[in-house]
C-alpha cells in the first residue's frame, strides 16, 4: 500500500496493521517517506489516536530501527533493569538510583539524553565532570556495566534512529503533545538497551511536561501498558514536581548534590532521598531481585547508608574516564559571583512555580532553548528552599552561582515571582499513584 493510503487510513480512524505500521516506520529509516508525509501521520495519529497494540507494534519498529543492544553472551549474574524519568527542575535521581540499584546485584545500561526547554537533562550533568567520556564503545560500555554494575552514557545515533527523525518533525507540526507518540519515542530508545524491566517516574505539576493529572495518568498507562505488552515489565509512579527535587538546580551543583547524598543520605534533602530510595527498591522488585516492595526498600537503604551506592558511583565514574576520585574532590568550581537571593518578606514558601526556576537558568545559559545552544556547566543555584519551609525577611532563598551581575540580577527576579510566600504552605504527595502494566488482549 503506498504511504499516503496508510495516512489516509489513520486519517479516517481506521486500525494500522502491524505490517503497515513496519512499512511507515521503515520510510522513515531510508527516507523515502517525505517530511509532508511525516507530518501528516503525525496529525493524524494526534487527532484520530491509536489502539494499544498499534502502539506497541509502533514502539517495536522504532526500536529495531536502528542497533538493541544484545546481553545474551555477557553472563551477567543479575537482571538487567532501567529508570526513565519524562523530566523535572532538580532532577538528579538517576545518579543517586543507578549506584543503589548496582549495589543491590542489578545492572543497570543507562541511555541518558540531554536537556532541552526547562528540564535539565542527566547527560549535561555528566559533562560537567572532567574527563567524564558518555560516548565509550559498546564493547567498553558493556564491560563497564558488567564490572561497575552500571552505566550513564549518551544516546548514540544508531539507536532507534527513526524516533529521532520521527521527533524532529513533531517538534515542528504541533504534534509533540500525542500520548502515542510520546509512548513510542521514550520506549523505542529504552527498550532498545535490552532491559528485563523498566521502571518510569512520570512527573506532573507545574515543572513537569505532563502538568495536568490526568495527562500523566494517560502516559504512565500508555507506557506501563505498551511496554508490559513488548515484553519488558514496567512499572510507572506519578510523582510530584510542584517544586524544585533537592535543593539545587544547574549541572556540576546538581552533580554535588547527588554525590552529597551518596556520602551522607541522613543529611540529603529528604524528597530527593526518598524519591530516590523509592524508585530504586521498585526497580529492584520489579526485576526479581526481591520478593516484595518492602523487602526492596531495605536493601536499597541498606545499600545507600552503608556507603556501598557511594563506592559504585566513584567506580563508574573512573570507569567512564573522570579525571578526580568524584568523593573525595568538589567537582564544580566557585562561580565569579556567589550571593544570596533574599525573601522580602516573612512567611512560609507556599507555592513555587518550579517551570519558571527552570526557564529562568535557561535564560542565562545553564539550559537550552534548541537543541545547538551550548551550556554552561558551572551556572546554578544552591540552598533552594522547600515549600513549607518558614522563612524570615532577608534570609536565603537560594543562592546563585553566577559569572556577571546581569545574571545575577535575571535570577533574583525570577525566583522573587516564582517563589510565593504566604501564611500557610501548600504541599503535595511526593507519589501520586503506582500503575501497573495492564495486559494487551490479542
Amino acid at each position: 500500500m503506498l504511504i499516503q493510503e496508510l495516512i489516509a487510513k489513520k486519517r479516517d480512524g481506521k486500525v494500522l496493521s502491524n505490517a503497515e505500521l513496519g512499512q511507515i516506520v521503515h520510510g522513515i529509516s531510508d527516507g523515502s517517506m517525505s517530511d509532508a508525509q511525516l507530518g501528516a501521520f503525525a496529525m493524524a495519529v494526534l487527532l484520530r489516536g491509536m489502539s494499544m497494540d498499534e502502539r506497541v507494534s509502533l514502539t517495536q519498529h522504532m526500536m529495531r530501527s536502528g542497533r538493541v543492544i544484545d546481553w545474551q553472551d555477557w553472563d551477567l549474574a543479575g537482571p538487567i533493569v532501567d529508570k526513565h524519568s519524562t523530566g523535572g527542575v532538580g532532577d538528579k535521581i538517576s545518579l543517586i538510583l543507578a549506584p543503589i540499584v548496582a549495589a543491590c546485584g542489578g545492572f543497570v545500561p543507562m541511555i541518558s539524553g540531554r536537556g532541552l526547554g526547562h528540564t535539565g537533562g542527566t547527560l549535561d550533568k555528566f559533562a560537567s565532570l572532567a574527563g567524564y567520556n558518555p560516548y565509550p564503545t559498546e564493547i567498553e560500555f558493556k564491560q563497564i556495566v558488567k564490572q561497575v554494575g552500571c552505566a550513564i552514557i549518551g544516546q548514540t545515533d544508531d539507536l532507534a534512529p527513526a524516533d529521532r527523525r520521527f521527533y524532529a518533525t513533531r517538534d515542528v507540526t504541533a504534534t509533540v503533545e500525542s500520548i502515542d507518540l510520546i509512548t513510542a519515542s521514550i520506549l523505542s530508545k529504552k527498550l532498545a538497551a535490552g532491559l528485563d524491566a523498566l521502571v518510569m517516574d512520570v512527573k506532573t505539576g507545574n515543572g513537569a511536561f505532563a502538568d495536568s493529572y490526568t495527562m500523566a495518568q494517560e502516559l504512565a498507562q500508555s507506557i506501563a501498558s505498551v511496554a508490559t505488552g513488548a515484553g519488558v515489565p514496567t512499572r510507572c509512579l506519578i510523582t510530584d514536581m510542584n517544586q524544585v527535587l533537592g535543593h539545587s538546580v544547574g549541572n556540576a551543583v546538581e552533580v554535588q548534590e547527588s554525590i552529597d547524598c551518596l556520602m551522607n543520605p541522613q543529611q540529603a534533602d529528604h524528597r530527593l532521598r526518598d524519591l530516590s530510595l523509592d524508585l530504586a527498591a521498585h526497580m529492584i522488585h520489579l526485576s526479581g531481585l526481591t520478593k516484595t516492595h518492602a523487602q526492596a526498600l531495605d536493601k536499597a537503604t541498606e545499600a545507600l547508608y552503608r556507603g556501598q551506592a557511594a563506592d559504585k558511583f566513584a567506580h563508574m565514574c573512573s570507569a567512564m574516564g573522570c579525571e578526580v576520585d568524584v568523593l573525595q574532590s568538589q567537582v564544580f568550581e566557585p562561580m565569579p559571583i556567589q550571593r544570596d537571593i533574599e525573601a522580602p518578606m516573612t512567611g512560609f514558601i507556599s507555592t513555587m512555580d518550579s517551570k519558571a526556576v527552570g526557564m529562568a537558568m535557561v535564560a542565562i545559559g545553564a539550559g537550552r532553548r534548541v537543541s545547538a545552544d551550548t551550556i554552561d556547566t558551572g551556572l546554578g543555584l544552591t540552598q533552594v528552599v522547600q515549600v513549607g519551609n518558614v522563612i524570615a525577611k532577608g534570609q536565603p532563598l537560594a543562592m546563585a552561582h553566577v559569572r556577571t551581575e546581569e545574571q545575577f540580577q535575571q535570577l533574583n527576579a525570577a525566583l522573587l515571582t516564582a517563589i510565593h510566600i504566604g501564611d500557610a504552605p501548600d504541599t503535595h504527595e511526593l507519589v501520586y499513584q503506582i500503575v501497573e502494566g495492564k495486559e494487551i488482549a490479542s
